[in-house]
Formats: C-alpha cells, sequence, structure tokens
C-alpha cells in the first residue's frame, strides 16, 4: 500500500496549532522561513513515498537475518539509508558546529512523522542516534564531542541506549553492568543489556552506544549510576576507525511487530571488556540518559502518529474501492463502496481525528521544547521547559495509545481481509503495540504525570495549560460558526472535568498517593481528550480565519472529536476521583482468591 505524507495537515498544524511562525518571527528558527519549511516537508514527503514507504511491507515480511554476532538488514534498507543520509536528513536538527543545520525540533517532528509513516522500522534507527547526539552534545567533554558529533549528526555512524538488563527493566535500581576505571580516562565495562534497538545492523559503519554502569564503589540504587560512550569499533585520533570493541551482538528478539527494526541482546566483556568514556559526571549517569531518554518519549509519540497516519490512508484507499451490500439511500441489492455506509463513515473520522490530535500534541510539545532552548529570556525559557515537562507524557501515552485504537480501527473498516497479512493493515497494528511499552510505559507516564508533573509550582502549571484551553472554546464559542455545531459545549465539558480532576488528584497526592494513583492512567487520557479537542479547535479557527474555499477539514475533525469522542471526559473524572476505593480495598483480595 503506498503512502502519501499529508502535508497540508502537517503543515497547517505546524503554523496554526503549534506555532512554529511563532519561531520564525522571534528569529529562534535560523534563517528558516514558509517557503523553506514547505520545501522541507514536500522533499521528506517525496523521499519517503518513493524510497521509504516501499520497504515498509517487505521488511516485515523478511525482518532481520542474525548470524554469528552480525545482523543484516532486508533487502533495500542499507541502499536507502546512505541516500538518506547523502541527502542530510540526519542533520536536520543537529548542532550547527558540528554538521547539523540546526532547524527548530517542531519541524524534525514533523518530518520524522513522514519517517514513521512510511516505515517506523526504518526510522528507528535516526530516532536513537540523535537522542545520542542531543546526549552527547549537553554532557559530554569536547573531545567526545570533536570525535563521535560530526558522524553522529551526519547519520554516517548511529547510535543506542542501553539501559535495560533482564533483571531491571523500568526500574534501573538493579541494573549491575559494571565500568573499572583504567587510569587513562577510559573505562572497562562487562554485562549484558537486553531490548536494545539497532544494537547491531550493517547500515553504518560503525555503533556509538551509551551504556549505564556503576563504577565500583557508587551509592546503591539509582544515585550509582554513570553513563558511558562505548563504540563499536575503537577511533583513532585522526577520526579512523580501529580495533573491534568487545561490545556483540549474541542474539536477537523474535517481536509481534516493527521487524526490520533489529532488538538486540548486547553483551560486554567477553573479551576482556569493553573500552568507555563517561559521559557527564560520575554517578550522574540517570540525569544524562534522561536527555535522550525525554526526546525519545516525544519520538515514540511520533512514531504512533506516523503509524496511525498509514493506517488511515490504507483504511479510506480501502473502503473507497471496495463495495458490499446495499446503504438506506439505494435501491436494495446494490452494491456500494464501504465508505457511504454511515458505520464506516464514523470510524474513518475517528481514525482520522484521533491522528490529528496525537499530531497536534507532540508538535506543541516540540514547540514548547524549542522555545526552551532558543529563547533569549530566561524567565520564558522556564515557562516553556515546565510546560513541556507537563505535555510530554501525554504526548508519548496518549499519542501511541490513540495509534493502537488507529490500527484496530483500520483493521475493522477492512473486515476480514484486515484479518489477513497479506493485506498489511494488520501490521501496522503490530507495530503500533510496542508504542505504548517502550521508553518508559504509559502507566508510567501517567504516574509521572500525576506525581511529578501535576504538582509543578503546586498545580499552577497545569492551571496555566487549562486557561488557556478555555480561551480557544471561548474563540470557538464567539465564532457563531454554524458548521462547529456543539463543539464548544462538549469541549467546555471536557475541560472542566480536566478542572475537576487536576483540583482533586492535588488535594489527594499528599496524603492518599495510592488513590491518586488508581486514577492517573484515566487522568492522563482525560488530560488527552480535553487539550487535544481544543487543540483541533484552535486549527479550525486558524482554518475559518483563512478560508479560501478549499475545505475545512479542521473543522469537520474539531467537531467530530468534540460529539463522538470527547464525552469519554467527565466519565474519565469521575473514575479519577472514586474509583479507587474498589481498587484499592478489593483489588487485593481479588488476587489472593487468584
Amino acid at each position: 500500500m503506498s503512502y502519501s505524507a499529508p502535508i497540508g495537515d502537517i503543515a497547517h498544524t505546524l503554523r496554526a496549532i503549534a506555532g512554529l511562525n511563532d519561531l520564525i518571527d522571534q528569529d529562534l528558527a535560523g534563517d528558516l522561513d514558509d517557503d523553506v519549511v514547505d520545501a522541507i516537508l514536500e522533499e521528506a514527503g517525496k523521499f519517503a513515498s518513493e524510497q521509504v514507504a516501499p520497504l515498509n511491507q517487505p521488511g516485515d515480511v523478511a525482518g532481520t537475518k542474525f548470524e554469528n554476532g552480525s545482523v543484516a538488514m532486508p533487502a533495500g534498507f542499507k541502499e536507502a539509508y546512505l541516500d538518506w543520509v547523502e541527502a542530510g536528513w540526519g542533520g536536520l536538527a543537529g548542532p550547527e558546529e558540528f554538521g547539523g543545520q540546526g532547524l527548530p525540533l517542531t519541524l524534525a517532528m514533523a518530518v520524522s512523522e513522514i519517517w514513521n509513516a512510511a516505515c517506523v522500522s526504518f526510522s528507528e534507527n535516526p530516532m536513537l542516534t540523535t537522542g545520542v547526539v542531543d546526549a552527547l552534545a549537553l554532557h559530554g567533554n569536547d573531545s567526545l564531542k570533536a570525535t563521535y558529533l560530526p558522524k553522529l549528526v551526519s547519520g554516517e555512524w548511529s547510535g543506542t541506549m542501553q539501559l535495560t538488563e533482564s533483571h531491571a527493566g523500568s526500574d534501573l535500581r538493579f541494573l549491575k553492568t559494571k565500568a573499572e576505571p583504567q587510569g587513562d580516562g577510559s573505562y572497562n565495562l562487562s554485562g549484558t543489556k537486553i531490548f536494545i534497538t539497532f544494537g547491531e545492523h550493517d547500515m553504518v559503519e560503525n555503533i556509538v552506544h551509551m551504556v549505564l554502569a556503576r563504577i565500583p564503589g557508587a551509592p546503591p540504587g539509582t544515585k550509582g549510576i554513570s553513563l558511558f560512550l562505548v563504540p563499536k569499533f575503537l577511533v583513532g585520533e585522526d577520526g579512523s576507525l580501529g580495533e573491534r570493541n568487545d561490545v556483540h551482538c549474541i542474539s536477537t528478539e523474535h517481536k509481534l511487530g516493527i521487524h526490520a527494526s533489529p532488538t538486540c541482546v548486547m553483551q560486554m566483556g567477553d573479551n576482556g571488556g569493553a573500552t568507555g568514556w563517561l559521559v557527564g559526571e560520575e554517578n550522574r549517569g540517570l540525569n544524562c540518559m534522561f536527555t535522550m531518554m525525554n526526546r525519545a518519549r516525544l519520538g515514540v509519540g511520533i512514531q504512533g502518529v506516523g503509524i496511525a497516519e498509514r493506517a488511515f490512508q490504507q483504511a479510506l484507499a480501502y473502503a473507497q474501492e471496495r463495495k458490499q451490500g446495499a446503504v438506506a439511500e439505494t435501491e436494495k441489492g446494490d452494491m456500494v463502496e464501504i465508505i457511504r455506509h454511515p458505520d464506516v463513515q464514523r470510524m474513518l473520522l475517528d481514525m482520522k481525528a484521533k491522528t490529528a490530535v496525537a499530531r497536534t500534541l507532540c508538535y506543541v510539545t516540540a514547540k514548547a521544547l524549542d522555545v526552551a532552548e532558543r529563547s533569549q529570556d530566561e524567565a520564558e525559557r522556564a515557562r516553556a521547559l515546565a510546560y513541556a515537562g507537563l505535555l510530554t507524557p501525554v504526548a508519548k501515552a496518549y499519542s501511541t495509545d490513540l495509534s493502537v485504537e488507529v490500527a484496530s480501527q483500520g483493521i475493522q473498516v477492512h473486515g476480514g481481509m484486515g484479518y489477513i497479512e497479506e493485506t498489511g493493515a494488520a501490521q501496522h497494528l503490530r507495530d503500533a503495540r510496542i508504542t505504548p511499552i517502550y521508553e518508559g510505559t504509559n502507566g508510567i507516564q501517567a504516574i509521572d504525570l500525576v506525581s511529578r508533573k501535576l504538582p509543578m509550582e503546586g498545580g499552577e502549571v497545569v492551571r496555566g495549560h487549562i486557561a488557556e484551553l478555555k480561551e480557544i472554546v471561548a474563540g470557538v464559542r464567539g465564532s457563531n460558526e454554524p458548521s462547529f455545531g456543539e463543539t464548544a459545549d462538549r469541549l467546555e465539558d471536557a475541560i472542566s472535568a480536566l478542572e475537576e480532576a487536576s483540583d482533586w488528584l492535588l488535594r489527594t497526592m499528599s496524603g492518599n498517593p495510592d488513590a491518586a494513583l488508581v486514577g492517573a492512567c484515566a487522568y492522563l487520557r482525560l488530560f488527552g481528550i480535553a487539550s487535544g479537542g481544543a487543540f483541533l479547535a484552535k486549527g479550525a479557527l486558524a482554518e475559518q480565519r483563512d478560508d479560501n474555499g478549499n475545505g475545512r477539514t479542521f473543522t469537520v475533525l474539531a467537531r467530530h472529536f468534540a460529539d463522538q469522542l470527547s464525552v469519554e471526559a467527565p466519565g474519565l473524572a469521575r473514575a479519577v476521583s472514586s474509583g479507587a476505593d474498589g481498587v484499592l480495598s478489593q483489588g487485593e483480595s481479588l488476587l489472593r482468591a487468584s
């Protein structure tokens, strides 16, 4: 199934909802202007549709091949990746001093959506490499930066995050990988890491691993974790590749989806230990790694957007071609395209509205991160950083939850053919299903939102966000636009539910945290519904101001989301504030009985 990047939807979301033009107007985006943005999106869409999208289904079928410590990518992947590097896509948002273009993260996330929609397995490698660039640029010493960043920024070398061990998944307190000082500034590492995406592959000459490990005598728990750079091949002073380092892939996982992305078990120490270098300070590795993880979480949210968009496009194409039984306005026995069936129209609108909401959440979060990094105003940077912190768990979790829902609805639109692998509809669901799990499960994102982000500044950050959502709804109501229907009323209900649930959690978290955390996932979904619905309405208002007769896509989507999907909000608020007693009083007895 072909893919065509939805350039119009992406560009409108960037400009009218996320506010990319604000960055341009404030000189926070370098030489970027509207024409350059359009050109970048068009070229990315062209490259994705012509070179990356055709890899998606064949790559899923073929998978990667592991043999004698090496991983071979499916046919076509290496060639497409080398063309991608040659075209300069790797350095889009990379630091200019190391060969990058220094463009805003907001635009980079939009382009990343396009790669993910074309082939999520292909996009995994650049996503992890970008995280390594961010961590090294912020925490590495000058020597490490000079040696590794130019090749990482360009994409000529790739990078990984090595956190997880078989006994230490999301809880890193118990990791056992060791790093022994060697007296020359290097460390000798030994240990085993699992679930390492693109830990080994044949698309690049060198792979740069960011590894969490313990130095002897380090404090217990997370306070004793350090971060190390461990290359696959050691690098000489002249930049040439030297001997093979003692870090090897010993197996790959057999997975539900993303088959063309190798997930590796990595071993260090079989031949004397891997040589690595400290990134940042000793015992402060988790702080450094979070630079990568926070960006990776937003990157996974964008993965959800991309997969959802691809699933929607495939379902829409099928519905426009597949003919099936009669609908009310046709004569009995007529065969019509199933897109004329009201329930199929509802499902397709659900899919497109959910995808659009996920897109808004990710782009708005990226824009906040850009302001936090680029503004010259210290107070503005602080506000933007807090806002990005509030939105990041929602952008990751709600977007990926929606991607699973959209992919599942795509199968439903296909009917029985959706259950058949040859159509490709099932691949989207298999690929999407990992996104609520990795880079911090969505349950962890909900805990983070409720326990750490909601109480920021005594709740003032979330109250400021809610006030902005109310302003958008006031604009909808004040527009007196008939095509909005009851959008303002429905969104007001959702925002009121969010406000009530937020106040309850702020009161409850300090005295009864267990009760608050029972409702954490419901609260995150409520937050996503209220915020995403309002963001869509913001896009609709801009669309109407600029209407040139070419249609009102965002108005249709905002109304559908408000009418059909935001109505969950009051029920979710009740689950947050009154659902804990049943779980906490009965849950343990149920578990004992089982």
